[in-house]
């Protein structure tokens, strides 16, 4: 899934906001350093995420290559596959 900017901004700011009012957080640094580590870490989540989508592309393009592009294969499908398989054994929750 691709954010832009201002929705990773409003998403930090959601996730710090509902954490600190339910009390689950203390500050021990600056607000804004803290919003900034949460911006890092969803973007860096958002990178493996399309990293994995093109890794799962190739794969699916290198599997029907290899079949002949058998043309009773579900490709939705099969990639959705190749992306759960791709995603356990890099340990990311889709």
């Amino acid at each position: 899934m691709r954010l832009k900017e201002d929705q990773i901004n409003r998403l930090a700011e959601k996730v710090l906001g509902d954490l600190t009012a339910a009390g689950l957080i203390l500050l021990k640094k600056e607000r804004g350093t803290v919003l900034a580590g949460i911006r890092e870490a969803v973007t860096a989540d958002i990178k493996a995420e399309e990293a994995l989508e093109r890794d799962a592309e190739a794969l699916l393009e290198q599997t029907l290559r290899s079949m002949k592009g058998s043309a009773d294969i579900d490709r939705h499908k099969m990639l959705r596959m190749i992306k759960e398989k791709l995603a356990k054994d890099r340990k990311i929750v889709l």
